[in-house]
């Protein structure tokens, strides 16, 4: 599994790093999926993401990220060397980006996305909210965190900053990450040095507004765990938030925390998870490719 939406779609590759053989199903209707086309076999994946902008009729997109300084060697490329030793001048590092519609079904190249150097994807999964994709990035320059955003309808990207009191990097141990939150993104920051955990939601208006804070002093230090950048956080209702630790492979646990009753409750997971994908969804079976692409 290299990416999931919300809605039930599982993205899946035959090859863990890279490749060019993917396949998209429904796991919960017991259905078959479909194989998609390779896009480009010359890129190297980096990032792969999955959205669906509506769900009757399905339409959904992909998009495949792959760092330009992995391209394979390619004589007859179109991406020379004087691209290349600009991009270096520049202090730019480029990114390309292919996309995949269901409703075409093929791969298309879009424009490369193009960011300083500086910048870097964080260890988090991708978002899907929103009509959008969203990763949480870092500016090691300016010291500061901020979020890289794709909309999936205008296929344009912009950066959203985080609130003051978030961007910066100021406690190494301290952990932030992105969610899907009563269907907008929301940002958690689990403090190290406080003992708290507080939720944020971007409003209609782009403006960060705290939502819910715990106080992680009131529970046991051995039943929450530490921050820790194998702690996946998740929404699994608008009132509870859903916490797993993937930072002991011999024993993984999940955590759930309910923001009305101020119940937290713990489950053992099982041993050797790697990463975990959360999606909520229904058995009903999907089409997934257009009629006039099945042969």
């Amino acid at each position: 599994v290299v990416a999931a939406a919300n809605e039930g779609l599982v993205l899946c590759s035959l090859s863990k790093f890279g490749g060019d053989s993917f396949y998209v199903y429904k796991p919960t209707c017991n259905e078959g999926g479909e194989v998609l086309p390779p896009p480009n076999p010359r890129f190297w994946r980096t990032k792969i993401s999955m959205l669906v902008l509506r769900s009757n009729p399905l339409r959904f997109k992909i998009v495949r990220l792959s760092d330009s300084k992995d391209d394979a060697v390619d004589l007859d490329s179109k991406y020379s060397d004087e691209e290349d030793n600009f991009n270096v001048l520049s202090n730019e590092k480029s990114w390309h980006c292919e996309i995949f519609d269901s409703k075409s079904w093929e791969w298309k190249q879009s424009d490369n996305l193009k960011l300083t150097c500086h910048y870097s994807f964080m260890n988090t999964k991708e978002v899907s909210v929103c009509g959008g994709l969203h990763w949480l990035m870092f500016n090691d320059q300016q010291d500061k965190y901020t979020i890289l955003s794709f909309d999936g309808d205008k296929e344009e990207w912009t950066m959203t900053s985080l609130p003051d009191s978030l961007g910066r990097k100021t406690h190494r141990d301290d952990q932030i990450a992105h969610v899907s939150c009563e269907g907008k993104l929301g940002l958690i920051n689990h403090s190290y040095e406080t003992k708290m955990l507080d939720v944020w939601i971007l409003n209609h208006e782009k403006i960060w507004v705290k939502k819910h804070t715990i106080n992680l002093k009131s529970f046991n230090e051995k039943v929450l765990p530490s921050p820790s950048p194998f702690l996946s956080f998740s929404f699994y209702s608008a009132d509870t938030l859903f916490m797993m630790d993937l930072g002991c492979k011999y024993s993984v646990w999940v955590y759930y925390y309910n923001f009305k009753t101020g119940e937290l409750k713990e489950i053992y997971a099982g041993k050797f998870i790697e990463s975990a994908y959360f999606i909520q969804t229904d058995s009903e079976p999907v089409q997934l490719k257009p009629e006039q692409y099945i042969y």
